[in-house]
């Protein structure tokens, strides 16, 4: 346990009033409390039929269980263990960020400004990725924060990974960029494959931590739904993703086995979710 000086409430405090913040946001976004289903914002452009990387309805119940660990975690980061975190002291800010931001990009689909909303999904994926680099290469100070960080924010970057795929494709949709274009179903795999390998990624570079690319497999596997029915049919992107989802499973799967398998058998729980 590192034993340095412990900061004060405020910054926790902070950091568990954005998270509220997202929250409110996504019941409001959710379409519950007044708003507009964010499927139906935009001209229906984030739907499950908007596009041909636009995931399955289904798809977007991940959000409860990114919603979920959000709160566990604001609720956490507010003892005195967490608040004694040196691990905490970089990534709280981060964790503040990045429920800011989720709660702006669902103020700016509801005013349907989907440019915008592509610019904030990007800034979102970025402090993502860095909180992401830094669980990585950071020491966690108990199980219970090791736990917490990596089932919370790794499936948050894993699906917003995904995520902003389809909000780049619905943005350059409403541009009339690829309709009717003999590429466009080319291009909607090549992308399931990259963000396959992106998962891929994910994996070797925490060094067996899979949360992140399980939640991209989720994703991605949902794309596969959204072109087998619905108003957008594709069996050629349905197959893509369905392929790219499995192969990132295996990879996953494989990868994990071997690191615990190389793994000395007193430090076997250094795999994670």
């Amino acid at each position: 346990m590192n034993t340095d000086v412990k900061v004060g409430r405020t910054v926790p405090i902070l950091t568990t009033a954005a998270v509220i913040a997202a929250i409110v946001g996504a019941f409001y976004g959710s379409g519950a409390a007044g708003g507009t289903p964010v499927q139906d914002a935009a001209q229906g452009r984030l739907g499950a039929d908007g596009t041909l990387l636009a995931p399955g309805t289904g798809a977007f119940s991940i959000w409860s269980l990114v919603y979920a660990g959000l709160a566990v975690y604001a609720i956490w980061q507010l003892t005195g263990t967490a608040r004694q975190s040196s691990t905490q002291r970089s990534l709280r800010p981060l964790a503040a960020a990045s429920a800011i931001l989720n709660a702006l990009w669902l103020g700016v689909v509801q005013l349907n400004w989907l440019g915008f909303s592509v610019v904030v999904m990007l800034v979102l994926l970025l402090v993502l990725i860095f909180m992401f680099m830094l669980m990585a290469k950071r020491q966690m100070d108990s199980p219970a924060e090791r736990w917490i960080m990596w089932l919370t924010f790794g499936p948050y970057l894993g699906w917003v990974s995904v995520a902003a795929v389809a909000n780049i494709a619905a943005w350059l949709a409403s541009l009339g960029l690829g309709r009717d274009a003999e590429w466009i179903d080319a291009a909607a795999i090549g992308l399931c494959v990259v963000a396959a390998l992106i998962g891929a990624a994910t994996v070797v570079y925490s060094r067996g931590h899979v949360s992140a690319a399980l939640a991209m497999i989720w994703g991605i596997a949902w794309i596969g739904v959204g072109r087998s029915d619905g108003g957008m049919t594709s069996s050629a992107v349905a197959t893509g993703a369905f392929v790219s989802a499995a192969t990132l499973l295996i990879f996953t799967a494989a990868a994990t086995w071997r690191l615990r398998s190389a793994a000395p058998t007193t430090n076997r729980t250094a795999v994670h979710p």
